[in-house]
């Protein structure tokens, strides 16, 4: 087994290669002067079950291409398996045609990696389970969730609901509810354009209740803000948030430093950008484990379903 790591997430793929006790292969990135970028792999993996470590964050266009490339490099340098570990999947929310004229982005993306030569993805949280069907090739689609309740485990909470920020994460509250052993409320809200919000009202009993906003992603906390104000209208007595992906794009850590949100728990799917390092509101659990688990199976070739549950 080999393990490489692209530039998007590099901390991340060092606890994973820690995790498993393999140290990162040799993998020279680099540019052209006219901004092309360069990959060479200084070692051989002729035969080798490879794993290529890369999330779809921050410069995503950039990432994405510098994967596309590494893969081409291992199936032209005649790796056995590449399995391409994205812990965060880009792209993933535009995954059907909500309007005339769109892209089904997930699927190009699912379609480029296939070509590019993957042989299996391993992913975490998609933003829609369905996107697995987007793939002709075997994906994992792991979940933090086990991760998160157990920080929340560790708080000792009292009377905790888990809120869905919208309709399309119920399913993904409701499994996060039950194991905190929680109740259930629903955010009814209304997205007049990409990256805006509004809320409308709170379903279901939040009053003189500890509540954790549970998510897949964060981006502008536009969505987040509005919900913590809902929930404090309705009488929520403390407000937390959880999510596995970390965006945090334009506005959203300013946003989350003044609003009345007493904690956003994070994972290292996605690294944090400088200016977030050292906001006591954030919380980074890291899922290197998970990961480092996950590729351990695969490489024996041994059952990852329970990494599942």
């Amino acid at each position: 087994m080999k393990i490489f790591a692209g530039s998007s997430n590099r901390a991340l793929a060092e606890e994973i290669s820690d995790y498993l006790g393999i140290p990162l292969g040799q993998l020279i990135l680099g540019r052209f002067s006219d901004g092309e970028i360069r990959v060479y792999i200084d070692e051989s993996i002729r035969g080798e079950d490879v794993f290529l470590i890369q999330s779809g964050c921050h410069d995503v266009n950039f990432h994405l291409m510098e994967l596309f490339l590494i893969i081409d490099a291992c199936k032209r340098a005649s790796a056995g398996r590449i399995t391409a570990v994205i812990p965060y999947y880009c792209y993933a929310r535009q995954d059907w045609k909500d309007r005339p004229r769109v892209p089904i982005s997930a699927r190009l993306v699912a379609d480029l990696l296939e070509r590019a030569g993957a042989d299996r993805i391993l992913t975490m949280d998609l933003h829609s389970p369905q996107i697995q069907g987007f793939f002709s090739i075997p994906v994992d689609n792991l979940m933090a969730s086990p991760v998160i309740a157990r920080y929340f485990e560790s708080l000792d909470l009292k009377n905790i609901t888990v809120v869905s920020p919208d309709a399309g994460g119920v399913a993904r509250a409701r499994a996060f509810s039950r194991r905190l052993n929680a109740g259930l409320a629903i955010i009814d809200k209304r997205r007049p354009s990409p990256n805006e919000a509004q809320v409308l009202h709170v379903i279901g009993d939040v009053h003189d209740k500890d509540v954790v906003i549970f998510d897949d992603i964060v981006d502008t906390a536009g969505t987040l803000v509005l919900s913590v104000e809902a929930l404090k209208k309705e009488g929520a007595r403390r407000v937390f948030a959880a999510c596995t992906h970390p965006v945090l794009s334009g506005p959203a850590l300013e946003r989350i430093k003044n609003s009345e949100l007493e904690k956003l728990v994070v994972t290292n799917t996605i690294p944090l950008k400088k200016e977030a390092y050292g906001c006591e509101k954030i919380e980074v659990l890291s899922v290197a484990e998970l990961f480092g688990e996950a590729i351990r199976r695969i490489n024996e070739g041994s059952s990852v379903s329970s990494l599942f549950i």
